[in-house]
């Protein structure tokens, strides 16, 4: 029986089978690189898990999904290392809200998981894809649809947005703030990906629809929980 091959991919959390090329690709940020099964330095080695670093990437390169070796700073791992960014900030948002009893926590996961599929659609430039690649890591419309329809559903229990509102109302909107900010960085840095032809076009709704709902999610949050959100006043210079 062929061997797997741990074959890197510029973010932790992935893992998919490849059977065109018998890989197994593990990751988000570092991923893991281990030789074949049965190929190990030391006996007994074969099935032990492989280590957390790899050294492939101490001379400033890494590797997207397709293979190709780029630089740290390009474009590709700067929106992978956001989106990265992205999924934490969701993630302490999550606890914030799960302690708070929150019922909508349910779908902060999904969007963690659905993250992790915008990062592998990231990380397979077209330029240098095959089609087994692009079928993999395709990133539909369905994502998109799923966060408008949840945002029509806060916005209808809402009170109308009348004043600029600032990052407030208790540590659970405080924290979907935070988070909204970062997704909209993170749709900055995919935007030149898309308009490139590299990356899918619904990534970039996705991220743009996703900060919407972080910020109809904040206010919501404030509001379940009896937090008054801080308005937005003029500084006056006396």
């Amino acid at each position: 029986m062929a061997g797997f091959i741990f074959r890197r991919l510029p973010f932790r959390g992935v893992l998919s089978t490849y059977p065109a090329e018998k890989a197994l690709c593990v990751s988000w940020n570092r991923g893991l690189s281990v030789k074949d099964e049965g190929s190990s330095d030391k006996p007994g080695r074969a099935n032990a898990s492989p280590k957390i670093y790899t050294r492939t990437g101490d001379k400033g390169f890494s590797s997207t999904f397709t293979g190709e070796r780029r630089p740290k700073e390009d474009q590709v791992f700067e929106a992978l290392g956001t989106a990265d960014e992205l999924t934490s900030a969701i993630g302490l948002a999550r606890e914030f809200c799960a302690e708070q009893g929150h019922t909508f926590v349910g779908q902060l996961d999904k969007i963690q998981s659905v993250l992790q599929d915008v990062g592998s659609n990231i990380a397979t430039p077209v330029s240098s894809a095959r089609d087994s690649h692009i079928k993999k890591t395709r990133f539909s419309e369905k994502p998109v649809s799923d966060l408008e329809h949840w945002i029509d559903k806060y916005t209808d229990q809402l009170p109308a947005l009348t004043n600029f509102i600032l990052p407030s109302g208790g540590k659970s909107s405080a924290a979907l703030h935070l988070a909204r900010a970062v997704c909209r960085r993170a749709e900055r840095s995919v935007a030149p990906i898309v308009r490139a032809g590299e990356a899918d076009p619904s990534v970039a709704k996705y991220l743009n629809r996703l900060s919407d709902y972080l910020f109809t999610l904040a206010r919501f949050a404030a509001m379940k929980e009896g937090k008054e959100e801080m308005v937005y006043r003029r500084t006056v210079e006396e």
